[in-house]
């Protein structure tokens, strides 16, 4: 079977993960709106369960790919790149009805229930920690953040923030709360 299949079973999968959750995604369902035939589900994925792992992981590579525009522009100073992120990732979801993060939704849905599905999303979000931190250290070596301050617990609690925000923005259908938010992380960063 063409790659071009998996593609497009794992780019429908993205869309209707977003919208309707895990416990709401049927295989019959993803078959049917990406057009193909039964059989080739199997033919890529194990179980429900393998399916959406690799969506997290299609997922994921776009992140990188946000990561690696926002981050690696060193033609912008390191809060502002980190900021950019953010903000691409806004815009991301504003293109997609304001659905928020897949990783914050499932991890919501099946972090309590699916210890596999945990230590993924968990293991997802350590990624970007990890390079968001990477970012703020040179934001602190340079001065734009004050020197006592932890860039790891930093870039943790912009996370934690960050998500929050977009399930309020899933919510209210609006991207306000992430604006506010950023503007407040931002504004609080630069003066703790």
């Amino acid at each position: 079977m063409p790659r071009d299949t998996k593609e497009q079973l794992l780019e429908t999968g993205l869309e209707m993960l977003l919208r309707q959750g895990y416990s709401g995604l049927g295989i019959q369902s993803v078959l049917r709106e990406a057009g193909v035939p039964k059989g080739s589900f199997y033919h890529f994925f194990s179980s429900k369960e393998d399916f959406a792992l690799q969506v997290i992981d299609r997922y994921m590579a776009n992140v990188h790919e946000g990561l690696d525009l926002a981050l690696g522009d060193d033609s912008r100073p390191p809060l502002a790149r980190v900021r950019r992120f953010f903000e691409l990732s806004r815009d991301k979801y504003e293109s997609e009805g304001r659905l928020g993060c897949l990783l914050g939704g499932l991890g919501q849905e099946l972090a309590g229930v699916s210890e596999t599905f945990q230590q993924k999303i968990e293991g997802c979000f350590s990624v970007i920690v990890s390079r968001i931190t990477e970012c703020l250290e040179e934001a602190r070596q340079r001065g734009e953040l004050p020197a006592h301050n932890d860039p790891a617990d930093m870039a943790n609690l912009l996370l934690n923030c960050w998500e929050g925000a977009a399930l309020r923005s899933r919510l209210w259908r609006d991207t306000a709360p992430l604006d506010a938010m950023l503007d407040f992380y931002f504004a609080a960063a630069k003066s703790a």
